[in-house]
């Protein structure tokens, strides 16, 4: 009985769903069999079952398991120590501890229910999900374990060599995402002590304790100081120095192994995927774990593959996409002149599903518009991880996307490979991946569309901040940002407008003059923690009072200490930031489009020596400084002395330089220009108009050297997706397989049903033989049907004579009128009883009744010959 809760609600179950296909029912009753009674969990089956047929599998599962087995319903809550069973033709999800059952909406062999099971369980249980895929051909059931595996899980697969069909546990094992490998009757126990483990290091598996691994709070006993419940209970500030000391080596040894740098992620984030790895190996102390990672490169490589767990899909947030595409994608194209190279990036695209998505979007959005060639899109999609970039780059992906790709994408944007699908050339193409850091590496620029959707949500809030002003800079004018739905610009509504708050679209605004130019020289790496201090934790404070610091403040700050005379702050590229004072002597604006470079802005006589002073002062790494400069100038002294000072070290400023503008004293000595020749005068104008046409080649040059190296670095990866791309098949197989597995499923139940229909052949063979009477089964054509051992004594029959009619056989009776007594009982339906004799002198009564099928239908008769010569026997003298 279920006990029920103080609201009236049944309290909450651990679900376990298994997922089988092409030779799954050996695999269910194996597993069902070992599946243990009374231990408060729900087992879910779903089988690729034939929509056309009821299915056997609920009476077939119940004769190995004491739990009653039924087959689900619509709104049926679900309950502990029971196991249910998805109907056919049906599409079967979890919510809020009801079942869900829907009709598919996706064409006969395009329906994967064993991931939409999956992904809904991963959305409504969390870390309380079991999920489990058995044998079965093709690769439903990855995207399922992915979900489940991210939001904290329990994920496990069949051995595929134990296996009918090895495709959906391989497909699984492959994709990195399980947690157990074994027999299918090995599952059960060994999920149980997972779950086991898990449960000791936290609280009770309820909704309102949930346990340790679940990442939520959980209460910590005495004594337990530094294990895993310690570590869970209460986030980073509950850490004690010992555990932190742990996680940093931990972090430590993941950098110098894999060149990771996860200081700046979310301590939650850590911790999760840390303690995935330490239930495995039964361990509830970090520095345990610490200890276990120094002797073992093999964990480490496994740990860091748990971090980088990517979740994503093709049209993740639906909503969104047609928003983009409906609304300033279709604007912002209908804008472009012909020929026009749009390009957008990726962030943190994993195994390039929505680097994909973006294509198809685009490709979507210019044929609505018949801009078909008129336009392309050029897409930068970038991941830390490089076996996801390499999965990316081969653009195959399992059969079950089609649940998420719509039929005419598929179709038109496709191609059937190798029992899944590969992204058309056409998508391919326009796509450029590559690993990168957005942490370290310097961003993609001069961009159109920036996508960062789900990366924000797993970095703390010092590295958010310092991206999303480098994500303003990396975009053009207009540029738009896609967000993830948990995601926001938080306090920069400075730089980026809402299109659409909800759905999380963006559009950069302008330069604020708030707002300094990011900081591109990002720390290569946050330098290694010695000690738990050295950790990088949020700071409320510092993030309620706001991030950047005024640069007009520390500006004059600065200039108050050291300077007060004309003076301007710029950035790396020379890029003005701040002036001080008059410089109107010194710089004036530039003739064209406006331009706030020092270097364009400077006054012939100062352009070369502010540039080489620059120059000098960034590779020396000091003060540079300059006199006697010869300016033109209206008015004042004729020359100046110019100090460039590279702010390396004072905070807020880093990675900007202070030019100052100072004219000599009364005192000092001045080089008074002696009057000069035409000759000379024209030879000297000659010789500017040279520097500044140098200097204009030297910044075309180096801007054409910029270009060419991106140029060079988008061959490389393209280069490298052409070397792994092969000649892909054009035939699709996916219904046929999808048929496959139902027979097979169905050729299972039914030989299941026949060894049920042989033994109860063999029994009723033994009863009728042990009852010592002569029977026999005739059809409505009075044709034999079936016959008892006893009845050759009274008819001659042999096995051969089944189905031969009653007047070709003879007997040893005096009964001439039996065909015609048969024919009379099968014509009123009454029940003929007559006592004859046979030539060897015994008596036989025999009766003739009607042979009633199981839905009462006359269907032929039964004729049965009890000797009762005893009976006749005249009594003894």
């Amino acid at each position: 009985m279920v006990q029920i809760g103080a609201k009236g609600e049944p309290p909450p179950v651990g679900v376990v769903a298994l997922g089988a296909s092409a030779g799954g029912l050996p695999a269910l009753e194996a597993f069902i069999a070992q599946a243990p009674v009374s231990r408060g969990l729900c087992w879910v089956v779903v089988q690729h079952l034939n929509p056309m047929r009821e299915t056997l599998l609920v009476r077939i599962l119940q004769r190995v398991t004491q739990m009653p087995v039924r087959e689900v319903s619509e709104g049926q809550p679900m309950c502990a120590d029971a196991v249910y069973v998805i109907p056919p033709n049906a599409t079967l999800t979890v919510d809020h501890r009801t079942f869900h059952v829907s009709e598919p909406l996706e064409p006969r062999g395009r329906r994967y229910p064993v991931d939409a099971m999956f992904r809904s369980l991963a959305r409504a249980e969390g870390a309380r999900g079991v999920a489990v895929v058995l044998s079965g051909s093709g690769s439903d059931g990855v995207q399922g374990l992915r979900a489940i595996h991210a939001a904290g899980g329990l994920t496990a697969a069949q051995d595929p060599p134990t296996a009918q069909f090895g495709g959906m546990p391989t497909a699984a094992i492959g994709a990195g995402c399980v947690d157990i490998v074994a027999p299918a009757a090995e599952l059960p126990a060994l999920i149980l002590a997972a779950l086991a483990r898990r449960e000791q290091a936290g609280t009770p598996w309820t909704a309102d304790h949930p346990p340790a691994w679940c990442g939520a709070a959980a209460s910590t006993g005495p004594g337990m100081s530094g294990t895993l419940a310690e570590i869970t209970s209460g986030g980073e500030s509950a850490l004690g120095a010992e555990p932190l000391r742990s996680l940093t080596a931990i972090l430590r040894r993941l950098q110098a192994r894999s060149g990771y740098d996860l200081h700046l992620y979310k301590r939650g984030t850590l911790l999760r995927r840390i303690r995935r790895r330490m239930g495995l190996h039964r361990i509830d102390s970090l520095g345990a774990y610490e200890q276990l990672l120094a002797r073992s490169e093999a964990e480490l490589d496994l740990l860091a593959q748990e971090m980088l767990i990517g979740v994503t899909g093709f049209f993740r947030d639906r909503d969104a996409w047609h928003a983009l595409q409906q609304g300033p994608l279709t604007e912002k194209l209908r804008a472009q002149e012909h020929g026009a190279v749009l390009r957008a990036w990726v962030a943190g695209c994993s195994t390039g599903e929505e680097a994909y998505t973006l294509a198809m979007v685009f490709q979507d959005a210019t044929r609505a518009l018949a801009l078909k060639d008129a336009c392309k899109l050029q897409i930068f999609a970038t991941d830390i991880n490089e076996d996801a970039i390499g999965h990316a780059r081969r653009g195959w992906y399992p059969a079950s996307i089609a649940s998420e790709v719509s039929a005419e994408r598929l179709r038109r944007y496709f191609v059937p490979h190798e029992g899944g699908w590969r992204v058309a050339n056409e998508i391919r193409e326009m796509v450029v991946f590559a690993v990168h850091d957005v942490n370290v590496d310097p961003p993609f620029t001069r961009l159109d569309l920036l996508c960062c959707r789900n990366l924000l949500i797993y970095l703390m809030a010092p590295l958010q901040r310092r991206l999303l002003p480098l994500f303003h800079y990396s975009l053009r004018a207009g540029g738009l940002l896609l967000l993830g739905s948990s995601e926001t610009i938080g306090r920069f509504d400075d730089l980026f407008e809402a299109l659409d708050a909800r759905l999380r679209l963006y559009q950069r605004r302008p330069t604020s003059g708030n707002w300094p130019v990011p900081d591109f020289s990002l720390r290569p790496s946050l330098p290694v923690a010695e000690s738990a201090k050295e950790l990088p934790m949020s700071d409320p404070a510092a993030e309620k009072a706001g991030t950047f610091p005024a640069l007009q403040e520390l500006a004059d700050r600065l200039l108050l200490h050291q300077w007060t005379p004309a003076a301007v702050l710029v950035n790396d590229r020379g890029d003005i930031l701040y002036i001080n004072g008059r410089t109107g002597r010194y710089l004036e604006p530039a003739a064209g489009k406006a331009n706030w470079n020092v270097i364009a802005m400077a006054r012939p006589g100062l352009r070369a020596a502010l540039e080489e002073a620059l120059r000098r002062a960034e590779t020396l790494r000091a003060v540079v400084e300059v006199s006697d400069l010869p300016i033109e100038s209206p008015d004042g002294p004729p020359v100046v002395d110019l100090s460039v000072q590279p702010l390396h070290d004072v905070p807020g400023l880093q990675g900007m330089t202070l030019i100052v503008f100072t004219e000599p004293g009364p005192k000092a000595p001045r080089r008074r220009p002696r009057s000069r020749s035409p000759h000379l005068k024209q030879l000297e104008n000659e010789l500017q108009q040279s520097r500044e046409e140098t200097q204009s080649l030297r910044e075309e040059m180096r801007a054409s050297q910029e270009e060419l190296q991106a140029a060079n670095e988008e061959l490389q990866s393209t280069n490298e997706e052409l070397q792994s791309t092969n000649e892909e098949l054009t035939s699709s197989k996916e219904e046929m397989q999808s048929m496959n597995e139902e027979l097979q499923a169905v050729n299972a139940q039914l030989q299941a049903k026949l060894d049920d229909l042989a033994v109860a052949q063999s029994d009723m063979r033994n009863l009728l033989n042990s009852t010592d009477i002569a029977t026999l089964f005739l059809d409505k054509s009075l044709h034999v049907r079936r016959f008892t051992e006893r009845a050759r004594k009274v008819i001659s029959l042999r096995d051969g004579d089944v189905g031969r009619p009653l007047s070709d056989l003879t007997s040893s009776l005096d009964y001439p009128s039996l065909e015609e007594d048969v024919r009379d009982m099968l014509r009123t339906l009454v029940v003929s009883e007559k006592q004859v004799r046979s030539r060897e002198g015994h008596w036989y009564a025999v009766r003739i009744l009607p042979y009633r099928t199981q839905d009462d239908v006359i269907d032929g008769a039964v004729i049965t010959f009890v000797d009762v010569s005893l009976a006749k026997a005249e009594p003894a003298g």
